[in-house]
């Protein structure tokens, strides 16, 4: 009767499995046709114009490329800094690092608009520009992240994961650096050029990480009928809280330093006070909705439960979308101010806000991107053990029973 039962549930299992692939493609399908239809008739049938040339698919590919260095964090606490309940969740959190930054990656060669030109870039390069180092940064964190994954899961390499894992710790750090410093030497807008944008960058990176782990760690929980122990996952939920209060204190203190420039004061307005949906995305869907709401999950006084901290995980997830949407967009929808100090005329829309609506395309391609990094973990998962194998007499906390499957 036992084994009749378990073959049932197995047969289940593949079968969700199946479904979950064939919607991972199908998103994965969308975003190719939305980069065909681009590259077809042009970004004419896109949001973007002239003045806002990163639209839509930038936010998706930034955000996925900067949560990408930042789940590796998990990885690098266990290994790096010897912790064992992180370092259980390594192997995961290298597969999530691949995926992300893969599904960022595509998202960015495709949106060129001549794609096949990309081994132009690949060939020839100007190290002046920080995209040129991204190059180098991109590739060489696939790299070590692989062999990373290789000295976790090869018993015969065990010993060598520690220097593995230090050295994909100062490279994600160094590729996150990168990011942040595409707009912090982007001095021509308003909205960039400023220092404060690489560490905010990093601590964005820690939240957005940790919140995609936690995401699918409990959904990897939730499908083989497990629990999260207890003292793990206040752990956990504690981390994700102090980086999520890291990143608003940053944010906030950015625009508080853009503020305090007369130049920028008109800027800060337009994205925080009369800018229309951006700052309603900046205080709705960012502070409160990505910020204040997930804090209060975290931080209730029953210490909250796995539904609270999923639910505020995914809240910090689309938190970021709005962050990085008035970040980027409405960065370059403000005019530039290429003679300051100067008044211009012309008939070439001085002074005037670009508006944006992104289209359909650009909106599948950047679902295609998290097809991409979706179908990579549910693959990485089914064929691989990541599911995270606990020993709770390692972790310095209270006692708690571990793992265990539920009876049904």
């Amino acid at each position: 009767m036992v084994s009749h039962r378990f073959e049932r549930f197995e047969a289940l299992e593949a079968r969700w499995y199946w479904v979950l692939a064939a919607a991972g493609a199908a998103a994965v399908l969308a975003g190719l046709w939305g980069a065909h239809t681009m590259e077809s008739h042009g970004h004419a049938v896109t949001g973007m114009n002239n003045r806002i040339v990163w639209g839509a698919p930038h936010v998706f590919a930034i955000f996925m490329i900067v949560a990408a260095s930042g789940v590796l964090n998990v990885a690098s606490i266990g290994s790096v800094f010897g912790h064992a309940v992180y370092k259980a969740r390594a192997p995961l959190s290298g597969l999530l690092c691949i995926a992300l930054l893969a599904g960022g990656l595509f998202v960015l060669m495709l949106d060129l608009g001549r794609p096949e030109r990309v081994i132009v870039a690949a060939t020839h390069y100007n190290f002046r520009s920080v995209f040129a180092w991204n190059v180098f940064l991109y590739s060489g964190m696939f790299t070590i992240v692989a062999v990373y994954l290789w000295t976790l899961m090869e018993r015969r390499m065990n010993a060598y994961s520690k220097p593995a894992g230090l050295a994909a710790f100062v490279w994600r750090i160094v590729l996150t650096t990168g990011t942040g410093s595409i707009f912090a030497f982007l001095v021509a807008r308003q909205a960039y050029g400023t220092a404060l944008l690489i560490p905010l960058f990093l601590a964005m990176s820690f939240a957005w990480g940790l919140a995609v782990f936690l995401v699918v760690q409990s959904t990897m929980y939730a499908w083989n009928a497990m629990e999260l122990p207890a003292p793990i996952q206040r752990r956990m939920r504690n981390l994700l809280a102090l980086f999520v209060v890291t990143v608003l204190f940053l944010t906030l203190a950015l625009h508080l330093v853009n503020a305090y420039f007369a130049k920028n004061l008109a800027f800060e307005r337009f994205v925080l006070v009369n800018g229309g949906a951006y700052p309603l995305l900046f205080w709705g869907g960012y502070v409160l909705a990505g910020s204040v709401v997930p804090l209060a999950l975290l931080w209730r006084d029953d210490g909250g439960s796995t539904r609270a901290m999923l639910a505020a995980a995914l809240l910090v997830i689309g938190g970021a979308f709005a962050l990085l949407a008035v970040f980027i967009i409405g960065g370059q929808a403000w005019p530039l101010d290429i003679f300051p100090g100067y008044t211009l005329s012309s008939s070439a829309l001085d002074g005037a806000i670009a508006g944006y609506a992104p289209g359909l395309p650009e909106v599948a391609l950047g679902m295609g991107g998290l097809g991409v990094a979706f179908v990579i973990t549910v693959v990485g998962v089914r064929v691989l053990h990541f599911l995270p194998q606990d020993d709770l007499s390692a972790v310095a906390s209270a006692p708690a029973p571990a793992a265990q499957p539920k009876t049904t």
